[in-house]
């Protein structure tokens, strides 16, 4: 994940519409997700973030857990799809569960 930009860009294409602008002086940017009924999701993205692979990762799984969440989505399936050895496939309507996902011990709900 050499360039941060495409890795968001990826991410979110072609279900999204991607716009990135830059936010403030610091280096943050706007992410902003939309599609043909509107803005599905804004994140404020630090240069610090932006910057960290790791942390870029994150930050898409938080995202898309969000917007799935959000889409009515079962949080334990997506829990579990982002758990299985740190994938995310795709989240949403249709989570992506992996072969061992169902051998996946819940999350407790008290989180």
């Amino acid at each position: 994940m050499d360039n941060p930009f495409q890795a968001l860009t990826d991410a979110f294409q072609p279900e999204y519409r991607v716009n990135l602008s830059i936010q403030r002086l610091d280096g943050s940017i706007m992410l902003t997700l939309s599609n043909e009924r509107g803005v599905a999701a804004k994140r404020m993205i630090t240069a610090e973030q932006r910057n960290d692979p790791k942390r870029m990762r994150r930050l898409i799984e938080s995202i898309k857990f969000g917007m799935a969440i959000e889409q009515g989505g079962s949080t334990m399936q997506m829990l579990a799809a982002m758990t299985d050895a740190g994938n995310v496939d795709k989240l949403g309507g249709k989570p992506a569960l992996h072969a061992n996902a169902a051998r996946t011990t819940p999350v407790s709900a008290s989180l």
